[in-house]
């Protein structure tokens, strides 16, 4: 199966009602020009107000995080459940902020995913190093040992979409290079495939301050499938001229 290419927004903790649901308007009505499933991952309070907004359209909704389990007395968690209940269809796990923060570890990070696939959602799986560990010449060794541990049994790609997210680059303003996220994908690829055997089939977003300047060098790198885009998805115009490059890459492929 060919792999998908996909361009989701992670709002993060930013948004009230009437702004969000103006900006999956405009995401909504700009949709017919991208060249990528677009998703949308609002914070948990806003997720029934977009699903709304969103609904019978093209663009997708997930959430940003999820609980290991089905229920329970997990006061302020959302179960994966609760979001597949109310019409998302992904859910970002292991996201560097969440490592980092919350101090999830690659088994929880894991069990997330399994929560996901349980649910029936297409987990998001982040893996990303920090700045010291790429200058130590760490990056591949910790990209190796996060996947293998967050990686669920038996996974499909139509289960598990990872997303590479170099800490370094989150919200910083800088970029890895197209030639370091080319280098990231591929090790990451080759990962995957020690770990399904059909590493070609799964998509990999690169995550690391997207921005419509830097997008269509990205996504024409054969080994990138999409972004997982921050602080951009917060503006509908630039969050769809990032889904135009992609539109960009498939008509240049063609």
């Amino acid at each position: 199966m060919g792999r998908g290419f996909f361009v989701v927004g992670n709002w993060k903790m930013n948004g009230r009602i009437a702004a969000a649901r103006s900006l999956a308007a405009a995401i909504r009505a700009g949709a017919g020009q991208a060249g990528a499933t677009l998703v949308v991952c609002p914070p948990a309070p806003l997720l029934g107000t977009i699903g709304v907004e969103l609904a019978g359209g093209p663009v997708l909704l997930g959430g940003q995080d999820c609980h290991a389990r089905e229920s329970g007395a997990f006061t302020g968690d959302v179960a994966a459940e609760m979001l597949a209940d109310i019409g998302c269809r992904f859910v970002i796990v292991g996201h560097s902020e969440r490592r980092m923060l919350h101090r999830e570890s690659d088994a929880d990070v894991r069990a997330k995913a399994e929560a996901a696939r349980r649910a029936g959602l297409r987990a998001i799986l982040c893996i990303g190093e920090t700045l010291a560990e790429r200058d130590a010449g760490q990056t591949r060794a910790v990209l190796a040992a996060q996947l293998r541990g967050s990686w669920p049994d038996g996974a499909t790609p139509g289960q598990i979409v990872v997303a590479y997210e170099p800490v370094w680059a989150i919200g910083t303003g800088r970029n890895a290079t197209p030639a370091q996220a080319d280098e990231a994908h591929g090790w990451i690829r080759a990962e995957i495939d020690a770990l399904s055997g059909a590493g070609r089939d799964f998509s990999i977003l690169y995550g690391g301050s997207v921005k419509p300047d830097n997008a269509a060098a990205l996504f024409a790198l054969d080994q990138v499938d999409g972004a997982l885009v921050g602080g951009a998805s917060l503006d509908a115009g630039q969050f769809l001229a990032i889904a135009a490059c992609a539109a960009a890459r498939r008509s240049s492929v063609r």
